[in-house]
């Protein structure tokens, strides 16, 4: 068993007066053997929340757990967006594979062909520096650098924004063969919910470091209950028709100076700015419970009435 599970996380930068809150009280679960989708916009708190799980960001309250015991680095792997700078430019791929594994491996040689051949690639790529392969090459082996230390759950941050469209389908598969040939824990980090509906089985959506939205992928996408989750599926199909994005005009808040109540008001197509008699959304934050897939929102069963959101 693999459960990755945030329980109550906050992460903050900075001092009181100037700092940032960039996650705030995220309850998250990741179950054994899926994958769980994590979207939101830039500066959503997505990165933050995957760099705390592997140890690269410190963790202001709550607790990070695997299987109900701390986490530890070795049994989480991540996988970063750029596969360029994620790996030394002066060690052959080979050699940044091996470095991953752990103590006691034996015959790591045949063990870097053995991972090649997972991500596809062929085993004299071994010799090659980063230099010498294509993006998608890169990113393979980045992948398999992170198979290489025998995770229990696989974080992979944004792993397709950097790479051409071509390439990106490619990668997709083979993440989703990855973890269903070897049963791995994941969690899947995109700002492109296209993305994340291909791979996932759980999706959560985050909103100005909060989780708005948790459920199994097809109940999500069929069926949304927070308005935001709307306007991203909104936004996915516009970009699919190569039509202007739809999320909502306003710009999201100031990550410092979060709006009161719900985050999403300012922007909400059924919130207090369209629906006078909606003052509750600046006045009180919404909780999770209480609506399907945990939508944070006062009136999700009304987002999801026909005719109030695209």
């Amino acid at each position: 068993m693999s459960e990755l599970r945030f329980e109550d996380v906050t992460v903050r930068y900075g001092g009181r007066r100037r700092g940032l809150t960039a996650v705030e009280g995220v309850d998250l679960t990741v179950p054994d053997g899926t994958i769980v989708g994590l979207v939101g916009e830039s500066g959503s708190g997505k990165s933050t929340l995957a760099r705390a799980a592997v140890g690269l960001t410190p963790v202001t309250g709550g607790r990070i757990l695997l299987d109900g015991r701390p986490v530890r680095r070795g049994p989480l792997q991540m996988v970063f967006q750029d596969p360029y700078s994620s790996l030394d430019p002066r060690m052959t791929a080979g050699a940044s594979i091996a470095e991953a594994m752990p103590r006691g491996t034996r015959d790591r040689g045949a063990e870097v062909a053995r991972l090649l051949g997972l991500v596809g690639l062929e085993p004299d790529r071994a010799g090659m520096l980063p230099a010498q392969l294509s993006g998608g090459q890169r990113q393979r082996v980045a992948l398999a650098r992170a198979l290489a230390g025998r995770p229990e759950v696989v974080i992979a941050d944004e792993i397709t924004s950097a790479l051409d469209v071509s390439i990106q389908g490619t990668v997709l598969n083979l993440v989703r063969d990855l973890q269903r040939r070897m049963r791995l824990s994941m969690l899947f980090i995109s700002h492109n919910l296209a993305v994340v509906r291909y791979v996932s089985d759980y999706i959560a959506v985050l909103y100005l470091g909060r989780v708005v939205e948790y459920g199994p992928a097809d109940d999500v996408l069929l069926d949304p209950q927070h308005p935001y989750t709307r306007e991203l599926l909104a936004a996915a199909g516009a970009a699919a028709l190569s039509e202007p994005d739809a999320v909502a005009d306003t710009e999201p808040a100031d990550p410092h100076h979060p709006p009161p109540g719900c985050r999403f008001h300012p922007r909400c197509p059924i919130g207090p700015l369209v629906l006078a008699d909606r003052d509750i959304c600046r006045e009180a934050e919404p909780a999770a419970g209480g609506h399907r897939h945990h939508a944070a929102c006062h009136f999700a069963a009304a987002a999801a009435e026909p005719g109030l959101v695209p």
